[in-house]
């Protein structure tokens, strides 16, 4: 796993050379002109300074697993008779669930029912209770904010049909909205069970299928939303996914005396879900960086400066010269290198 350098870990790097019998302090030197002067100490090993991409990125564990969960409760009272099937589809117009036997039905849109609807009632949720009863091929009425006489007549239309009482309104609770069709994930109440306003039914998700990470605040600069990644499926097959969703989230200590804990938990969405998983654990690959066609050395050529910063013994046949560079991206053991005349092709000292 590739990971992201700070300061102290390039001084770690440098401080390891030196206990491998490199010179890990040293000074430009130079003549007046302030040139780096030639020495004939060669190094134990050499290595080419080369151009290529330099890639900051790792690899995390998650888990696959389908979105936008939620707790369906109801409005009424009575007796739990009927419930959907944890792992079955809800679609548009069917039952979720049973109360004192008539259904309580899933309609799409994203303004939640409430209050009930009858003729003389305008707004927003009365256009989109009326674009469901026209999806679901009842005619007679106009699409809009205003329930009439002609809506109550397709609604009563619609009641015969699901075996409701033809009252022609519709009472709070008897429809419940999602964005969409539904899976049901879990069942909260039991048949048989009594149910009043607020009682938990079951629980849902959506149909697409999303990965989510939880990483330590230190991975905070992998986690950009709208970021492409890919997600390493159990059978080795690799998908891609893009960041949706960044979440900061505290977890509180176990212990009175303990520190809370902060996570970064990130949700991933696929342009082509993955098929033929419900859930299970995947690995992500995230790119916290990228410099494309940078000149690179292996991360243990670096020389920490006796003035600050750092340095490379470049190797010229049988004598060396030391040269200042800048770093930057660091990266696979390798890091980015600049300044200091270091060109592609020469070659530098390492540790043996």
């Amino acid at each position: 796993m590739s990971r992201r350098w700070t300061t102290a870990g390039i001084a770690a790097a440098v401080i390891a050379v030196g206990a491998g019998g490199y010179v890990f302090a040293t000074g430009l030197g130079g003549n007046e002109n302030g040139a780096a002067q030639a020495s004939s100490t060669l190094p134990a090993a050499t290595a080419d300074v080369t151009k290529e991409t330099l890639i900051d990125q790792e690899s995390h564990d998650g888990s696959l697993a389908y979105a936008d969960t939620s707790s369906i409760g109801t409005r009424l009272s009575g007796t739990v008779t009927g419930l959907a099937a944890a792992g079955s589809t809800v679609k548009r117009g069917q039952a979720l669930f049973k109360i004192d036997n008539r259904p309580v039905l899933l309609l799409y849109g994203s303004l939640p029912a409430y209050r009930a609807l009858a003729p003389g009632v305008e707004g927003a949720d009365v256009k989109q209770f009326e674009k469901n009863l026209w999806a679901l091929g009842y005619r007679g009425f106009t699409v809009d904010d205003e329930y009439t006489g002609a809506t109550a007549d397709a609604v009563e239309e619609w009641q015969e049909d699901r075996g409701l009482d033809e009252t022609g309104t519709v009472e709070l609770g008897r429809v419940v909205y999602g964005s969409g069709a539904v899976r049901v994930t879990s069942l909260s109440a039991e048949l048989g069970s009594t149910a009043q306003p607020g009682t938990a039914i079951l629980t849902t998700s959506g149909m697409g299928r999303v990965a989510t990470v939880e990483l330590d605040v230190d991975d905070q600069r992998l986690a950009k939303k709208g970021t492409s990644v890919d997600v390493t499926l159990p059978d080795g097959s690799t998908v891609k996914g893009k960041i949706t969703e960044i979440e900061t989230v505290v977890e509180e200590s176990d212990s009175p005396d303990g520190d809370d804990t902060t996570k970064i938990d990130v949700t991933i969405a696929f342009s082509k879900a993955p098929q033929g998983l419900d859930e299970a654990a995947v690995s992500v690959e995230f790119v916290a960086s990228q410099r494309k066609d940078v000149l690179t050395v292996p991360v243990n050529a670096l020389l920490a400066l006796a003035e600050g910063g750092y340095g490379l013994q470049v190797v010229d046949g049988t004598s060396t010269r030391t040269i200042a560079v800048e770093t930057g991206l660091f990266a696979d053991g390798r890091v980015e290198v600049s300044g200091g005349g270091v060109a592609e092709g020469m070659k530098v000292g390492v540790p043996e």
